[in-house]
């Protein structure tokens, strides 16, 4: 199809991409005008746009909660604990999966590490519920046997546990279905650059240190600007379902403070400045990430 360079001469593309573009505009920005009730006093009787407008007065309240750091301090932890420990697994994991030259191990391999991504989330904390369980859980019997645990030891209910089993548990579900990206990368490297390695003689790591991981440093550079920017987007389904009583004060994040102050106890303007709030701080590690990494590579997302 020849580009005119004008919109009534492309109208075909138009049509093509009209559906997204409507998808995107009703779901993701015509949702946006509920910003405003994070700046309202908001009132069943008066309608979605009722209420008097009364500023930054939840953002303060916010701040002032005795769960203020609380929560920010637990959603900053488990974010950056993931990004730490989870970021670079599918980087190590499409690097050994693109050194298997035996294609029938190497698809083995890859179903078997894509298959826990389409694990839904209640099933996966009810797997960790049945594997750590105090009483039955296969890996509370294992390491008590090993003497690694004390008999009384909670793996569910202890707090300092929690940011590592949720970490482990979610390095095991994603990395196989993330390192799809990074293998698509590795697919691009020029197979010119591997026969002059086996000309050389390099090894295997020598390999992956000169020809494979600069191909995809781009790719992870981009891939850890869009972690960043969500850095404090820590899933609320998985949470939930994992925390207890004995376990809340590293467990009480903001996404289930908004659940439980904002729509529990419907204070829907307070839940909507903490949600806000949360949004913003997301957008300046964004921000701060692209500037970094344009700095000092150039590679950007604008």
């Amino acid at each position: 199809m020849k580009r005119t360079g004008n919109v009534l001469g492309d109208f075909q593309l138009w049509i093509m991409v009209l559906p997204a573009l409507a998808y995107i505009i009703i779901f993701n920005y015509v949702p946006m005008y509920g910003i405003q009730l994070a700046f309202r006093d908001y009132d069943f009787s008066k309608g979605f746009t009722g209420g008097a407008w009364v500023g930054l007065k939840y953002f303060k309240q916010y701040f002032e909660s005795p769960l203020f750091l609380v929560t920010l301090k637990n959603t900053f932890l488990i974010a950056f604990t993931s990004i730490v420990f989870g970021f670079p697994m599918p980087i190590i994991l499409a690097l050994v999966m693109n050194q298997i030259r035996n294609n029938r191990a190497k698809k083995i391999l890859q179903t078997t590490v894509y298959l826990p991504y389409f694990i839904s989330t209640v099933v996966m904390v009810s797997i960790i519920n049945i594997f750590l369980s105090q009483t039955k859980g296969m890996l509370s019997l294992l390491l008590l046997r090993l003497h690694l645990i004390g008999p009384n030891l909670n793996l569910l209910g202890e707090p300092g546990l929690f940011i590592p089993i949720y970490v482990i548990s979610g390095i095991w579900q994603t990395c196989g279905w993330n390192s799809i990206i990074y293998m698509a990368a590795l697919s691009q490297a020029d197979p010119q650059l591997y026969d002059a390695c086996k000309i050389d003689g390099a090894s295997h790591l020598q390999v992956v240190r000169y020809v494979e991981i600069p191909t995809i440093v781009p790719t992870i550079l981009i891939m850890l600007i869009l972690s960043m920017g969500g850095i404090l987007n820590v899933g609320f389904e998985k949470i939930y379902l994992m925390r207890n009583a004995l376990n809340t004060s590293t467990s009480e994040v903001i996404s289930t403070y908004v659940y439980q102050v904002g729509l529990r106890s419907s204070q829907f303007s307070f839940g909507a400045a903490v949600g806000l709030f949360n949004t913003l701080i997301n957008f300046l590690f964004l921000l701060a990430a692209n500037w970094v990494s344009g700095k000092i590579s150039g590679t950007k997302l604008m």
